[in-house]
């Protein structure tokens, strides 16, 4: 399993500051305050990790093209049954530029292979990003990886299986801050589903943000999801639970949130790590009838609650 499952619970206890990300202009989007901005690195980092050989039945081993050059993920491979499929891009956390073993069956209480999705004939893509695994680029700390999701889109969206028009993005921790971003910057995907965000990179505490210059506010806030909330366009639903983890920043964003497209769950009785399986599988359902020319997916508070049991 990747390092992930390993350095997230440390994440845990430094990305639970109060929040960070307070006022911003709203009448500037993510995409409007990124272009044209380049990034300056304090380090370079890369992953240097061999991506590892998947269960050819669950998983290919593809490349796609991005913006940072060729890039490593994992795809469902065509089940030949001569139908145009729903997708969801699937962006783990700990370091989520690089991709491991997605498919050993893990507990109910810490299931980060989002294993419901396959389960449910959803097909699935784990992309590595920029200076992951072995690929080329370094590490750029939710920043240059917002391109190469979008760019792992536009190769998902091109497989014969794959219904262009149903394709859908979701994330955990680290991922969940990723796809967050994502979110504000286009409206690609029919829905995002974040888990666990922070609303400020700060909140992380420089881990797995090595390469960010924190002395320059506009490096931080390009990478901080709770300053773009308005730019929001695609439905986006943000989940946390109640009993520990980055229950903070959901509260802080949902808070700040003006934008319709936007919802946030504070989900009572699971963790940061067992809300993953029971509102994964809720989230798989609602995709399966996903099936009109726009998204019908709405929850309720009550129904995300029951879902985990509470």
């Amino acid at each position: 399993m990747k390092p992930m499952l390993l350095l997230v619970p440390m994440l845990l206890l430094v990305g639970c500051k109060p929040p960070g990300a307070a006022q911003s202009d709203t009448s500037v989007s993510l995409n409007e305050a990124r272009k044209g901005f380049a990034t300056k690195l304090t380090k370079q980092v890369k992953a240097n990790e061999a991506v590892a050989e998947p269960p050819a039945e669950l998983f290919g081993k593809v490349q796609y093209e991005s913006p940072a050059g060729k890039l490593a993920a994992y795809v469902t491979p065509d089940p030949k049954n001569g139908k145009k499929l729903p997708a969801i891009i699937w962006i783990t956390g700990g370091d989520c530029n690089t991709i491991g073993d997605v498919w050993t069956a893990s507990k109910p209480s810490n299931d980060q292979t989002a294993r419901q999705y396959r389960k449910a004939g959803i097909v699935m893509m784990f992309p590595s990003l920029r200076g992951g695994n072995n690929n080329p680029g370094s590490q750029e700390n939710f920043f240059g990886e917002v391109d190469d999701v979008l760019a792992a889109a536009d190769y998902l969206a091109k497989l014969d299986y794959v219904d262009p028009k149903r394709i859908y993005l979701g994330g955990h921790s680290t991922g969940g801050t990723l796809v967050l971003l994502v979110a504000e910057c286009s409206d690609r995907f029919r829905g995002v589903f974040s888990f666990g965000p922070v609303d400020d990179i700060t909140g992380y505490g420089g881990q797995f943000t090595t390469a960010v210059n924190f002395s320059d506010k506009k490096e931080v806030e390009l990478r901080s999801p709770g300053y773009w909330l308005h730019s929001i366009k695609s439905p986006t639903f943000v989940f946390e639970g109640m009993s520990d983890g980055n229950l903070s920043s959901l509260q802080a964003m949902a808070k700040k949130s003006k934008n319709d497209k936007a919802h946030f769950y504070p989900v009572k009785g699971v963790t940061h790590f067992s809300v993953l399986a029971p509102i994964n599988t809720l989230i798989a359902q609602k995709i399966s009838k996903d099936d009109g020319p726009e998204t019908n997916i709405t929850f309720t508070e009550a129904e995300v609650n029951q879902a985990a049991g509470k």
